[in-house]
């Protein structure tokens, strides 16, 4: 890190103009972060990262080794994409056919999860504090604090913002093991209900 640009930069890294890297940011060996990205305070990129042109990502997102994020994508605050995840940003690609002007928007949410090797297909948000289990192929939409696993993903439980899995009670009312916060389960959606 020097004064310059307040994060720090792997030698190897290949960073593109037109970038807005936050302060305190940490960009590690033989990642490539395109051209117009904007980039949050404190995150932290590992090893063979691609980042696409016009990528977005909050503070404090964690994208671990050999990820590809693709244009279309915008991670908001504390986002973690766990090891050779990979997000799409056409449904139909060819290799003949350019469909650059087709990119899908992909949204994850605040405090989402995506484990490793997982594939998010692009158009289909992630819900925040969503929990996407290591491989699992989303096509669909993911509603905030839904675990969902499998190829096609399936939706199988709900998840803390602290990542313990919840159980709810016969009146839809779930503590986490490890905050001791309280959250509901009603309609089919997840609340966390205020102290």
């Amino acid at each position: 890190m020097d004064s310059k640009t307040n994060y720090f930069a792997h030698e190897t890294a290949v960073i593109d103009p037109g970038c807005e890297i936050g302060k305190g940011t940490k960009i590690w060996h033989f990642t490539h972060i395109m051209s117009d990205c904007k980039i949050g305070e404190n995150c932290n990129f590992g090893q063979n990262v691609v980042v696409s042109p016009g990528v977005v990502l909050g503070r404090n997102v964690k994208v671990q080794n050999n990820v590809s994020i693709y244009t279309g994508v915008i991670c908001e605050d504390d986002v973690f994409l766990g090891p050779s995840m990979v997000f799409t940003n056409v449904i139909n690609p060819r290799s003949a056919v350019n469909r650059k002007a087709e990119y899908a928007k992909t949204i994850v949410g605040r405090g989402a999860s995506i484990g490793a090797n997982a594939t998010i297909v692009c158009g289909n948000n992630i819900g925040e504090f969503a929990f996407i289990g290591a491989g699992a192929v989303v096509t669909k939409e993911v509603p905030a604090y839904a675990l969902v696993v499998g190829n096609p993903a399936k939706h199988i439980g709900w998840m803390s913002e602290f990542g313990q899995r919840l159980k709810f009670d016969d009146k839809g009312i779930a503590v986490c093991a490890e905050s001791k916060e309280t959250y509901r389960l009603q309609n089919g959606s997840v609340t966390k209900i205020k102290a």
